[in-house]
């Protein structure tokens, strides 16, 4: 290829930080045969990733990043690469900023086609103005023109003139198998525990029977940040690594069943669907990873704690594994949940313990991973951070194995350090109704499908979450007119909604026993996401009644309610 007669003098390069450095990303199939990748960077997640990403610590910068007004002001231009897949394979880059009054439909869209061949392609966003619907940056995606296959991809953020970036740092690839590893491997074992369940199911396991593991708990244990999600994920590692310290495979089994956004909450509810797939999986061990999403439990752990219960009473007797997963700002509730773990004397691994503390120190002063290595995002791990996930529970597994209890725990014994209110809670829905209830739908009618699908086991693509479904579908009815009732016996009651982002979506009231309880706006979250909600705590079990009806301005909006739990 000739090249052109006269050749532009270059550009003078502008600073710049990294939003995303050759992080490797998978093109999730969609519908009509094309793929995309989503990167959500609203809610603080921008900013998290231009801390630990792009090494920046201004404080003005940083306060810039949070209005979309404020990031036009800073951000010149967007270099993008995309390299590591089909140089063929066709590219469209989006950004999207979201909006003050619709969420998703309402902020200005921009993009650009972008080569998969290593080159660096640049969004200018000094001739784009801006509109006053623009509240912050939404999002950024990588659409496709074919699926299921993996890229690198790297987001850089070029200033205005004025504005000086922090140095960029190249990594050195980290080295999880040093000695040096080992050591913060084997600090995030924060006790062994009782190993007498654990090592029955490995007795199980050696002796060629069917022998089950199994994973609850958030977009990590979903596999978010893993790519591809399905093999790559911390569960499906882990699962490889008890087969190899087991020296079985054909009789080994695996579920996984995360859900992103959801708190044990929730998990306490669908751990009979998602994880015993309604009695017919009765799982050996289970690991349980709730530290990073118990922030929005309403019980502040005594959700954790039921569902600690709920599943040790299981048919089979399963073990059970308590993991503190960790954001890139450091946070969990690992200390509002270890109490559990002590109390009944649990396997406990953190991974805070693993690789927190070495994040701060330099390569000179025993740094092995930096936090760009192990998180793909503020939430979500690499593929680098699951494997990490899956060395520690491999560790306290070995550990458990060496360890000796001659018996079981007895959980009747142990004094309930939170609370287990919700430790026989059952779901009720259109389809399941494990307790007797007189349920008059009302002009909730209609059954739901845009519902938030996760990948459950070894799937890439999503299964839908709670299915059997009550909707009001203003669309249908044209306005609200006949509530949701249900009668039923019960102590305990809760709610669970489809939160959205759509602004067709309304605010509902629930009433139980004729009493005003709560407002439930599903626009509080803004993204399609399973909500659980208490509506009913008492200690005494008797009939109820449970209304659901659209607030007043709401009445040509529409409603979804996934389901109950109920505890009798």
């Amino acid at each position: 290829m000739r090249g052109p007669v006269a050749p532009r003098d270059p550009e003078k390069k502008r600073q710049f930080f990294y939003l995303m450095k050759d992080k490797n990303v998978f093109a999730f199939p969609l519908p009509d045969g094309k793929g995309i990748t989503p990167i959500y960077l609203d809610g603080g997640r921008l900013i998290e990733a231009s801390k630990f990403v792009g090494n920046l610590s201004d404080e003005n910068l940083i306060d810039m990043l949070k209005t979309a007004e404020g990031f036009k002001k800073l951000v010149h231009s967007i270099g993008v690469i995309v390299d590591g897949c089909d140089k063929d394979t066709e590219c469209k880059f989006v950004f999207q900023f979201y909006g003050k009054n619709d969420l998703l439909g309402g902020g200005t869209l921009l993009e650009m086609p972008v080569e998969c061949n290593g080159s660096e392609h640049l969004l200018d966003l000094s001739a784009i103005d801006l509109t006053d619907e623009d509240k912050e940056v939404g999002q950024l995606r990588f659409e496709y023109g074919a699926n299921e296959f993996t890229a690198n991809v790297t987001v850089k953020l070029y200033l205005n003139d004025g504005f000086d970036a922090p140095p960029q740092e190249e990594d050195t690839p980290a080295d999880l198998t040093s000695k040096e590893f080992a050591v913060h491997v084997k600090d995030s074992v924060v006790q062994v525990g009782n190993s007498y369940r654990f090592n029955k199911a490995v007795e199980k396991a050696k002796r060629g029977e069917d022998t089950t593991i199994a994973f609850i708990g958030g977009s990590i244990t979903q596999g978010a940040g893993a790519v591809p999600i399905n093999t790559e994920c911390y569960a499906y590692k882990t699962y490889e690594a008890f087969k190899k310290l087991t020296g079985k495979d054909e009789n080994i089994h695996y579920v996984k069943a995360g859900v992103g956004g959801t708190p044990s909450e929730l998990g306490m509810i669908r751990y009979d669907r998602d994880v015993r797939r309604d009695g017919q999986v009765e799982p050996d061990i289970v690991i349980v990873e709730f530290a990073v999403n118990d922030e929005g439990d309403e019980t502040k752990g005594v959700c954790f704690e039921s569902l600690i219960r709920k599943i040790w009473n299981g048919v089979s007797k399963p073990a059970v594994i308590v993991l503190f997963s960790v954001f890139a700002n450091d946070y969990n509730l690992e200390e509002r949940l270890s109490p559990v773990g002590r109390a009944y004397n649990l396997p406990m691994v953190s991974l805070k313990k693993c690789v927190t503390d070495q994040f701060y120190k330099t390569k000179d002063t025993g740094r092995l991973i930096t936090k760009a290595q192990y998180f793909y995002d503020v939430f979500h791990p690499t593929n680098t951070g699951h494997s990490v996930m899956a060395m520690c529970l491999e560790q306290v597994m070995k550990d458990l194995v060496v360890s000796k209890s001659d018996e079981d725990t007895d959980f009747d014994k142990v004094v309930s350090p939170i609370g287990t209110d919700f430790d026989t809670v059952v779901l009720l829905d259109k389809k399941d109704m494990p307790v007797e209830a007189v349920i008059d739908a009302g002009d909730f009618d209609s059954t739901d499908t845009e519902l938030q699908a996760v990948e459950m086991n070894m799937d890439i693509k999503g299964t839908p979450e709670f299915p059997n479904n009550w909707r009001f579908d203003a669309k249908k009815h044209g306005s609200f007119t006949k509530p949701f009732t249900m009668e039923i016996e019960a102590k305990r009651l809760l709610i669970i909604n489809k939160d959205s982002g759509s602004p067709l979506e309304g605010v509902a009231e629930v009433y139980v026993d004729g009493e005003f309880v709560r407002s439930i706006n599903p626009l509080d979250i803004g993204w399609v996401h399973c909500n659980p909600l208490i509506i009913l705590n008492d200690k005494e079990c008797k009939k109820r009644k449970v209304e659901v009806r659209m607030a007043k301005g709401s009445e040509e909006k529409s409603f979804t309610i996934l389901g109950f739990g109920v505890v009798r």
